[in-house]
């Protein structure tokens, strides 16, 4: 009988293991079995919590979603301005989390998966879908709604675009910290060119 209140503690294990495997052997590679060694846990446990390996896959891209918009969550407050709750949007995208190595392999693999794999391409929705957003929430306080929409837009995939330079570059925190600027760089420059 398993001892109550380790679910918890068992499911992060996983997850946390599910991470390093598919860091260290990629998306394929990776099986109940790597997890499970990594884990220092019986394989059979998978299947109990998340169901199967792509449960647990699925678990594991929504721990690393929940980890992004929570690094936004903890500095957001009913002060925070329209443009700093921007800067605030491109610091949890280049957060310390975001730029350790087992998850940026873990990050590139999910997002290189995910065009082929229904569950995780939905998945994949929700975080284009959910950083447009907040970006078009903060831009719209700053600029006409078509402006807005184009700011979010040419913003997101600048935040993109220079978080996939700096990882596949395998830069430093130096590097990422430079394209974190450039991004706030960006977003200023277009409220400059947009702003009421």
């Amino acid at each position: 009988m398993p001892k109550v209140g380790m679910e918890p503690v068992r499911r992060q294990q996983l997850i946390d293991a599910t991470i390093e495997s598919v860091a260290e052997l990629g998306l394929q590679g990776t099986t109940i079995n790597s997890i499970s060694k990594k884990a220092g846990l019986s394989s059979g446990i998978i299947s109990h919590y998340f169901g199967g390996k792509q449960g647990l896959i699925e678990a594991t891209v929504r721990y690393l979603l929940t980890s992004l918009k929570q690094a936004l969550m903890n500095q957001v407050t009913p002060q925070t301005s329209p443009e700093q709750r921007l800067m605030f949007i491109v610091e949890a995208n280049f957060s310390r989390i975001q730029q350790q190595s087992n998850n940026t392999k873990t990050w590139l693999s999910f997002w290189a998966h995910s065009m082929h794999d229904v569950q995780l391409h939905r998945l994949q929705n929700v975080n284009s879908k959910r950083l447009f957003s907040n970006l078009l929430s903060s831009f719209k306080q700053l600029m006409s709604d078509s402006d807005a929409n184009l700011a979010a837009e040419l913003s997101a995939a600048m935040i993109d675009g220079l978080w996939l330079r700096a990882v596949l570059s395998k830069s430093d925190q130096d590097q990422f910290e430079h394209c974190e600027q450039l991004a706030k760089d960006y977003i200023r420059s277009l409220i400059k060119q947009y702003g009421a």
